[in-house]
Parts: structure tokens; C-alpha cells; sequence
């Protein structure tokens, strides 16, 4: 026999926590992020209504277009809510991971949704520079300051676990570009209420998506690595390889992938090749110990091959 196939999941359903773009050992609290979108979606929600009225109101462009970009982000704070329950969802027969790949897949769509209403700003904001509007500054000033508050108070609620989970990081990143949007059309309106200067708010607009774009980009490439099956943030191949090589009975650890099964969990699949006189029982204790070792690198499901040494491998590129 050349070789054992023992591809079993033995501990893994013990480690169903850590984070591909966090520190393991810190899992985030489903119920405290599940509050956290649900406060965050009801009081930007209620924002857009209370932006679109006033705007419609005073035939404000830039209230309006703002209204826009956040209902844009209730949409998205809804999406990845979606998704975090997803995570909970058991597998299937059709789906043996579950849905835990929605939560990757969620989190590039906000990043292009960040992006599309980006370019809605900058849009808006060239075509108030050419053909400036007369608006009342202290109205806009007042509805934007109720915006910095109701997006900072939300996007405070999601500060702990900002750099645990991409749906997290993305929900705090929507929130704190809505609030620095809501600060520059506060500066704007004071500008324009004291000096009618109605151009300042298209070049407060333009600066704004500026600091929005760069914020936007990390979360767009993180999440497009990770649906492309990327090895996740913090982790290194070859130290793995180094590590696991180090542990006392493995002969060789090689034919190693890694990659996110969903913003919060990772996934390895490895040949571990063993001494030819090794008993089942060393070979899983063996085995217990790398996926301890893995849990401690962020690793939380780890399928073995086991092979005999001096035995060949049956992978084209072993």
C-alpha cells in the first residue's frame, strides 16, 4: 500500500472561530454584530428619509445625492447581515461548505457598490462645479450634522470587530466615509450660509470621494484575493510548511493549499508524509497535534493525506 487517504475532520467542528483577516483565539460575537446591523440599518435608514424629504424640500442636489450614497450603504449593511447568517446555515449535499462563501462574495459586491456610488459623488459634484445652485447652508449644515452623528454612533458598534471579519471592516468603512461625507457638507454649509460660495460644495464632494476611494481599494483587493481561493491575510505558506516540518514524527508536510472558506474561517489540505513503521494510533496523534498547531495559525479545517515515506506520491505536482 503506498499510501493511506485519511481525509478525515476529526476536531474541526470544536474550532469553528478565527479570522482570516484577524488574530485567532478572538472570535466575534454573532449576537453583538447581528445588533450592531440591525441599529446601524434602522437609523441610516431612517437618515436617507429624513436627507431626502429636506432635500426635496429645499431642492438641495447635494442632500439628495448623499441621500442616495446611503441608502446605497442600507443596502449593503442589509447584504452583509445576509451574509453572517448564511454562516450559521448547515450544509447541504449541494453545498458541503454550507454559505460561508457568501460572506466573501458579499463583501466584493459592497466594495463595487462603494465604488459605483463613488463615481455618482464625483459625477455630481463636476456637474455642480460648472453650473453651481443657490442653497440654504444652515439647512444643509443641520441635516448633515444629524448624519455625522447616526454614522458614527453605528460605526462605532462595529470598531471591535472591524479587523476580525471583511463584512465588518466594510460595514465600519460605509459608515465612517458616510460621516466624514456628512462632515464635509457640514464645513460646506457653513461656508455657503456665510459667504454664498455654492462651488464649495462640489469641491468638498470631490475631496471626500478622494478619501473614500483609497479606503474602498484595500477592501476590494482583500476581498477579490479571497474569492479567487488566495492563501487569506497573516498567514504564510512556507511558515507553515516550516512549522508543521519542525514537529517530531513528520518526515515531510508538502502538496499544501490554503484558502478562505468565508471571511471568518480557513481551510488547508496537505500530503503528511510519515515514518513507513507508524502505527494508526501515532499517525493520529500526529494528526491531532499539526491541527492544533493550524488552529493556532488561523487554520481552522485541516484535511491530512497521509503518506508512507518512500512511498510515491500520485499528485502530478507533489
Amino acid at each position: 500500500m503506498a499510501h493511506t487517504h485519511t481525509h478525515d475532520h476529526t476536531h474541526e467542528h470544536d474550532h469553528d472561530h478565527g479570522f482570516s483577516l484577524g488574530h485567532h483565539h478572538h472570535p466575534v460575537d454573532l449576537k453583538d454584530v447581528n445588533q450592531a446591523f440591525v441599529i446601524g440599518i434602522a437609523l441610516n435608514f431612517l437618515f436617507v428619509i429624513i436627507e431626502a424629504v429636506v432635500g426635496l424640500y429645499i431642492h438641495s442636489l447635494s442632500l439628495l445625492s448623499d441621500a442616495g450614497h446611503n441608502l446605497a450603504d442600507v443596502a449593503s449593511l442589509a447584504m452583509a447581515l445576509m451574509a453572517i447568517r448564511l454562516l450559521k446555515v448547515r450544509p447541504t449535499e449541494k453545498f458541503t461548505y454550507g454559505y460561508k462563501k457568501t460572506t466573501i462574495l458579499v463583501a466584493l459586491l459592497n466594495a463595487a457598490i462603494l465604488l459605483l456610488s463613488l463615481g455618482a459623488i464625483g459625477y455630481e459634484a463636476l456637474h455642480r462645479l460648472i453650473a453651481p445652485e443657490p442653497l440654504p447652508g444652515k439647512t444643509i449644515s443641520i441635516v448633515a450634522a444629524v448624519g455625522i452623528a447616526i454614522n458614527t454612533i453605528t460605526a462605532l458598534l462595529f470598531l471591535k470587530g472591524k479587523d476580525k471579519d471583511l463584512n465588518i471592516r466594510s460595514a465600519f468603512l460605509h459608515l465612517l466615509s458616510d460621516a466624514i461625507v456628512s462632515a464635509g457638507l457640514v464645513i460646506g454649509g457653513i461656508i455657503i450660509f456665510y459667504t454664498h460660495l455654492y462651488w464649495i460644495d462640489a469641491v468638498l464632494s470631490l475631496l471626500v470621494a478622494i478619501v473614500i476611494l483609497f479606503s474602498t481599494w484595500q477592501l476590494l483587493r482583500d476581498s477579490l484575493r479571497l474569492s479567487l481561493d488566495a492563501v487569506p491575510e497573516g498567514i504564510e505558506l512556507r511558515k507553515i510548511k516550516e512549522l508543521i516540518d519542525r514537529i517530531n514524527g513528520v518526515k515531510d508536510f508538502h502538496h499544501i493549499h490554503i484558502w478562505a472558506l468565508s471571511t471568518t474561517e480557513n481551510a488547508l489540505t496537505a500530503h503528511l508524509v510519515v515514518d513507513h513503521n507508524c502505527t494508526m494510533d501515532e499517525v493520529e496523534k500526529l494528526k491531532h497535534r499539526i491541527k492544533h498547531e493550524l488552529l493556532h495559525q488561523n487554520i481552522q479545517h485541516a484535511t491530512l493525506e497521509i503518506e508512507l515515506e518512500n512511498s510515491p506520491c500520485d499528485e502530478p505536482d507533489c
